[in-house]
Formats: C-alpha cells, sequence, structure tokens
C-alpha cells in the first residue's frame, strides 16, 4: 500500500525471474487479495473490496512490515510528494478498521451461535449436525441446529444453546438457552430438539 520495502533478502522471490517479481518496482496492492497477477490486477484501487479483503490486505502490511525493512513510500494514490498521507489513504484504514470491528463482531457471535458441522453427499443430501467443539468452537454444551440470519448477510447454520438462561439475559428464570433469539429461525422437517438435520437430496 505506497510503501517501498528492501525486499534484497528475497531476491529469490522478487527479484527477476521470481515467483513474485511482478510485484516489484509497483504498487499492485490488490493483487495480494485478489490473486489477478496481470497488468490489470497488479494496481494500487483497493477501493470496494470485501472486508475478508481489507483483513487480508492488513495481515500483507503487517507480514513485510516484520520481514523487511520500509525504506520509503511511494509517491500517488495513498501518499503526497511531501510524504503526506491522501484522503484514499484515510479511507483505506476506516475500511481496514471497520473490517476488524467486524471480524470481532463475528467472533464474539460465534461464541454464542457456533457453526454446525456440515456435510454433503449426492445420495443424501446436506446433513447439519451439533458437537460439543464445531466451528472450532469448544463447549460445555451440544446445542441444537438452527437458521441464523441478519440483514445484508447470508444465513447459516448456528448450534444454539437450549438449556438455561438467555445470553442475553443471564439472570433470567428461563430454561430455554438462546432458542428464542429472533434471528433464528428452525429448519423445515427437523424436529426441534434434534441435535442433527437432513436436506435431503432430491
Amino acid at each position: 500500500m505506497a510503501r517501498v520495502y528492501d525486499v534484497t533478502k528475497g531476491k529469490d522471490y522478487y527479484g527477476p525471474g521470481g515467483g513474485y517479481a511482478f510485484f516489484s518496482g509497483r504498487d499492485g496492492s490488490r493483487a495480494f487479495v485478489s490473486g489477478q497477477f496481470d497488468e490489470a490486477g497488479l494496481i494500487d484501487d483497493v477501493r470496494g473490496l470485501s472486508s475478508s479483503d481489507y483483513l487480508g490486505l492488513k495481515q500483507w502490511e503487517e507480514f513485510y512490515a516484520k520481514d523487511y525493512k520500509k525504506v520509503g513510500l511511494l509517491e500517488g494514490r495513498f501518499y503526497n510528494k511531501q510524504g503526506e498521507v491522501t484522503e484514499e489513504w484515510k479511507q483505506l484504514q476506516r475500511d481496514i478498521s471497520a473490517a476488524v470491528k467486524e471480524q470481532d463482531t463475528q467472533d464474539s457471535e460465534k461464541k454464542v451461535f457456533p457453526p454446525c458441522n456440515v456435510e454433503w453427499t449426492k445420495e443424501k443430501g446436506t446433513r447439519f449436525w451439533c458437537t460439543a467443539k464445531s466451528g472450532g468452537i469448544a463447549r460445555t454444551w451440544i446445542g441444537v441446529p438452527r437458521k441464523l440470519f441478519y440483514p445484508g448477510r447470508d444465513e447459516r447454520c448456528a448450534c444454539v444453546r437450549d438449556t438455561g438462561s438467555p445470553s442475553t439475559d443471564p439472570g433470567a428464570s428461563s430454561n430455554r438457552g438462546d432458542l428464542d433469539n429472533p434471528h433464528l429461525k428452525q429448519y423445515q422437517d427437523c424436529p426441534p430438539d434434534s441435535f442433527e438435520c437432513w436436506n435431503k437430496a432430491k
């Protein structure tokens, strides 16, 4: 992102004939997350990327800052002739900050609503099921599969705690866990208390 690094120690990769030689001498930031390594893709315009792509840019920036010495800045989209940041640089930082915040929110969400285990076969269709560790989240409960939905986001299968007080009100006398959360709905033809559901193949 317009920062110039001395990559001499990585010359096998960035020197002539190296696998990443196309990055040398230019700001091809977008290609780091798009994977488009031709002239059309090796550009510094990183507007309109997805949240995960902005996180990817942040990780690449951290990688270079750790492994290589910064020796300068590239005048253009992100820095002016005096080395001062531009409005586009400020917008990029806002986009990255928003992506980090969204990731933190989703990480917290996954602790309450861990992703289900999922498998698909042509013969049987899709199976969703819950265990005491699914989606990388270990816990003391198993839960039941439900569709988790939020406006503007794709639905996903979540394992939902079905006993105890709701996460949003730990002092409540309810013993239904998080089943009454308004962002949940049952899978069709799935017993509400079953730890697994099937979307049968047609």
